[in-house]
């Protein structure tokens, strides 16, 4: 229900009486919550990406050797490079152990974010996570999605007729993958240290309307479409031409698209050198990004009402609604359906009670 219940009660009780509804006072405007910028350049996350063979993690594990990083973590998915590159002089980094399940990656990357956070907090040397490849992690993903896809009973019946049909990935399970990736990026964008993310990039043939255009050719980072977005450096490398900067999030070294061309890296370049130098970050004044995302908002106690007392609310929905207000609302009264005070869990155990049929399980 749009229209307020305890406005409605109101005039029709006025109405009854014969006189005028009092008028609603407005209500007060929110107070606007602001602060001033801090100037400060936040820990990086760094996309490297390319094709194959092209330095990607051998960039990464250069990176460990510096004196400038504290522990560097490697968390080695798809790729198999984290070993042999242990060899590279100097270089300094751990190898994160995980069991391949997205609960496992998940939770170690977790960890790396509290030691990074307890390095940060004790005045050390800035942790530096690296994650090789977000391609391979994105793979995982949209296998969960088909495997899901798979393993539903309308699926299940198709490839039982015929185990060749094609299986269509739903947009609801596509929409759990990307949440998933979300999740992991969300704690990579606000890591308390330094990121780096590497990924497979090359030419692949342009598509319209979902088909192959014929003699074109585009560039395409492979992994979920928004990881150029979340990276405050994108550097690309390839075997026919130097490396570049695609794109930088800085106002010490930003690039205006469709102005500035990208910019070719030094043949001795360094990831060292992009963080501390060309990106300007200050381990002693560096801060996580702050990153504020929507959150799902708990209903008011008043829209519980509300949308209880609609008859088109039906009992399954008065369940979710009754947990609402049993979690958050035990002690709230609020005016019911009738224009009493009720309490707002008896209320809605009250409407479950009544729209419930013999067939309802309890």
């Amino acid at each position: 229900m749009t229209t307020d219940l305890k406005g409605r009660v109101a005039q029709q009780r006025a109405s009854a009486e014969g006189r005028a509804p009092a008028a609603r006072r407005p209500e007060a405007p929110p107070v606007l919550a602001t602060r001033k910028p801090t100037g400060v350049v936040p820990w990086p996350l760094i996309l490297v990406e390319g094709g194959e063979k092209t330095g990607k993690s051998y960039a990464c594990a250069v990176l460990s050797s510096s004196a400038k990083v504290g522990r560097t973590l490697w968390l080695d998915l798809g790729e198999g490079a984290a070993d042999e590159y242990g060899a590279i002089r100097g270089a300094r980094y751990e190898v994160i152990e995980h069991d391949g399940t997205w609960a496992s990656v998940t939770g170690q990357v977790a960890a790396a974010k509290a030691e990074a956070q307890r390095a940060s907090a004790a005045g050390e040397p800035p942790v530096v996570l690296v994650v090789d490849s977000v391609t391979a992690e994105w793979e995982m993903l949209k296998d969960w999605a088909s495997d899901r896809a798979r393993a539903s009973k309308f699926n299940r019946e198709r490839i039982a007729r015929d185990p060749n049909v094609e299986v269509t990935v739903t947009m609801n399970l596509w929409n759990d993958a990307a949440d998933r990736h979300r999740r992991l990026m969300t704690t990579l964008m606000t890591f308390p240290g330094i990121v780096i993310i590497t990924a497979r990039g090359g030419q692949v043939a342009a598509m319209e309307d979902g088909k192959p255009v014929e003699g074109k050719k585009a560039y395409r980072v492979e992994g979920h479409k928004s990881l150029a977005y979340d990276a405050s450096l994108w550097v690309r490398l390839a075997h026919d031409s130097k490396p570049v900067v695609v794109g930088a999030r800085s106002v010490h070294h930003g690039l205006r698209p469709g102005i500035d061309p990208v910019r070719t890296l030094a043949p001795d370049w360094s990831l060292e050198h992009l963080i501390f130098e060309v990106l300007k970050c200050e381990p002693a004044k560096a801060h996580a990004r702050d990153l504020v995302e929507a959150r799902k908002e708990i209903p008011t106690p008043e829209e519980v009402r509300d949308e209880a007392c609609d008859p088109q609310t039906g009992v399954e929905r008065l369940r979710d609604l009754w947990r609402i207000a049993k979690q958050h609302y035990e002690d709230v009264s609020l005016t019911n359906d009738t224009g009493d005070e009720e309490s707002l869990v008896q209320m809605l155990e009250r409407f479950a009670t009544e729209r419930s049929t013999p067939g309802d399980a309890a």
